[in-house]
């Protein structure tokens, strides 16, 4: 079975709650589970309205999930303004479940439709329509708390949890847990309330026979066995770089501004004080990059996190970064521009910001990631890069991860690769006549074997030293104007870069080891186009398929993967910029972009179209 439903109303409604809590029972029964919060950048927009409608789309299986799914098969509407926004996103046979009190034929017009054509207008002759009393089956089921009708009707979205949940016979006792602890204890009025009417709304799908679309009783295996919890991308970022600064034995340090759709990192690393974190709100991107630059000069890993606007602000700062050799970690998580552009939409447009966007010629190592659990891989990964390497990282993930949510589980840190930063102190460095100068003063430039300078913490007796954003003689650090010393420096700052294509993984190619087509993806699209290609592929289709995480230096084996292929189609949500970006260091003839500019995740059914396509 594999079932996608989207939770649909007011921005007052709750359907993030719903959603989250649908997702997190079906997890902890042992579905596999992927998300999809999809809301306004309005602030309460007015009620009833098109523009504050707010979506939250659940994908879940008994196998495997590895994206937010398609068009949704059930479609939960809360009112028209929700059906009339939504409609678009669910298939043309769906089931829509609506809240019959609320569509009033003033609440219809109120979106322009016309009670007597609005099956015909939106097209819902195949759905299968389910007209469902929410609003007073949760006036009835509260009735004996004696709630005020406003405080009532906030527990409807435990009615539409407790009828999704009836749907597929998902037990929802992890939901009235969630509603004991958030309620119980402050207001247990509220928590016999809200329980009351998901018990309700449980009991109407099982008595009106509402069965899900799909429904199959065949077990769930999705999840290996372990300890697991549900995990967005944001909070993954924040416990990568938790675990790395307890394997590396450095304090952490956070210093950002907040950011749609980035803050979500910084509050939670918040939380965490307790294990020695410490975060500032900075009053802008430039102070937040240059606390995080001042803390790793004095021994921290340090982070700053962002989206694109701030990511342009941040870029001067990140420039000294480079020159300076300062070990720091930049998350952009990237959202719909330029501009303020789409702060609540998802896009892949800042790569080449990332790859580019300083002045001068200043390489730094840009990686990402492609699911929510996978932000905590490439987050410990980036920390490792940056202390070990002594350098900026750039870690781009997107909003679809940042927001959506799936099972995770739970990692040993004794088990994590070592991370061993370049720390030294006079008396490891007295051997090393090369580290000073004829006065015996060390030299901040002086490197190891993997070309890291090394990491003299302030305070450290005779390895006094300063750096700055000035241009250097290499290995002195001393001011340098001298061409020679310029070209040295940029070269060696290049060759820094370049050797952190070993610290990687090569490429993983699925399928066909040669032959006409490789599909390339990054980020959020890699669920979808590896499904795509993994449909056609059992199809008959003689494809293959890698995703690139590496892309500054560029990932061990993807030019030689490319080499044993006729064709290239790279998929991303931009105008194309890593296929442009690929065409201009790998030597290919025929290098494709599938580029798509809607702030919205690939469908599969289109991938698969468009991969035919370039493949005859």
């Amino acid at each position: 079975m594999s079932i996608v439903i989207r939770f649909s109303g007011d921005s007052g409604d709750g359907m993030q709650m719903v959603g989250n809590l649908f997702s997190e029972s079906a997890a902890f029964a042992g579905y596999g589970v992927f998300t999809f919060p999809d809301y306004p950048a309005e602030v309460r927009a007015p009620q009833g309205t098109v523009a504050g409608v707010s979506g939250f789309q659940v994908h879940f299986d008994s196998q495997a999930v590895t994206h937010q799914g398609d068009k949704c098969d059930i479609l939960v509407a809360m009112n028209p303004a929700a059906l009339v926004a939504h409609r678009k996103y669910a298939t043309s046979t769906a089931t829509i479940i609506v809240d019959s009190d609320n569509f009033t034929k003033e609440a219809i017009a109120k979106v322009g439709y016309d009670i007597e054509t609005l099956t015909e207008q939106l097209h819902l002759d195949e759905c299968n329509i389910v007209e469902a009393p929410i609003t007073q089956m949760t006036l009835d089921a509260v009735a004996e708390f004696g709630l005020d009708r406003k405080s009532a009707l906030k527990c409807r979205n435990m009615m539409v949890l407790g009828i999704t949940l009836g749907m597929y016979d998902i037990s929802a006792e992890y939901a009235k847990k969630f509603v004991e602890k958030k309620f119980g204890a402050k207001n247990p009025l509220v928590s016999k309330a809200n329980i009351a009417t998901l018990e309700a709304g449980v009991n109407y799908a099982h008595n009106s026979h509402l069965v899900g679309e799909n429904h199959e009783h065949n077990g769930v295996n999705a999840l290996v066995k372990g300890v697991y919890r549900s995990i967005n991308g944001n909070q993954a970022v924040a416990w990568g770089f938790i675990a790395a600064a307890e394997k590396s034995g450095r304090p952490l340090f956070c210093g950002s501004y907040p950011i749609t759709p980035a803050t979500g990192i910084l509050e939670e690393l918040a939380k965490h004080k307790a294990l020695g974190v410490k975060t500032v709100q900075a009053e802008d991107e430039i102070a937040g990059i240059c606390t995080a630059i001042g803390a790793s000069f004095g021994g921290s890993l340090a982070v700053t996190t962002t989206s694109g606007p701030g990511l342009a602000l941040k870029s001067e700062a990140l420039g000294l970064a480079v020159m300076a050799q300062i070990p720091l970690v930049v998350v952009d998580v990237q959202r719909g521009g330029p501009s303020t552009g789409l702060p609540t939409k998802s896009e892949q447009a800042d790569l080449l910001q990332a790859m580019y966007g300083r002045n001068g010629d200043c390489p730094l190592v840009v990686l990402t990631a492609h699911s929510p659990a996978d932000c905590f891989e490439k987050a410990y990964m980036a920390a490792k890069i940056a202390l070990e390497r002594m350098m900026p990282v750039v870690l781009l993930t997107d909003g679809n991860l940042a927001n959506g949510t799936e099972p995770w589980r739970v990692r040993q840190v004794a088990d994590m690769p070592t991370i061993t930063p370049p720390i030294v102190s006079h008396e490891e460095l007295a051997a090393k006549a090369e580290c000073f100068n004829d006065n015996g003063l060390f030299k901040p430039y002086s490197a190891n074997e993997n070309l890291a300078r090394y990491w003299a913490i302030p305070g450290a007796e005779g390895l006094e030293h300063r750096l700055g954003g000035l241009e250097k003689q290499p290995a002195t650090g001393a001011i340098s104007y001298s061409p020679e010393d310029h070209a040295a420096m940029g070269a060696l700052r290049a060759e820094r870069v370049a050797r952190v294509a070993e610290m990687v993984p090569s490429v993983e190619v699925e399928g066909a080891a040669e032959g006409d087509l490789l599909v390339l993806s990054w980020g959020s699209n890699v669920g979808k186009v590896s499904e795509a290609v993994a449909q056609l592929r059992a199809e008959g289709a003689e494809i293959a398929h890698a995703t690139v995480e590496l892309i500054n230096p560029l990932q061990q084996g993807v030019a030689e993967a490319m080499a044993r292929y006729k064709r290239i189609l790279v998929c991303e949500s931009n105008s194309g910029q890593l296929a442009s970006y690929l065409r201009s260091i790998v030597n290919h003839a025929d290098i494709r972009s599938l580029a798509d500019m809607g702030a919205q995740p690939f469908a599969v059914d289109t991938l698969k179209k468009e991969i035919l396509a370039n493949l005859n």
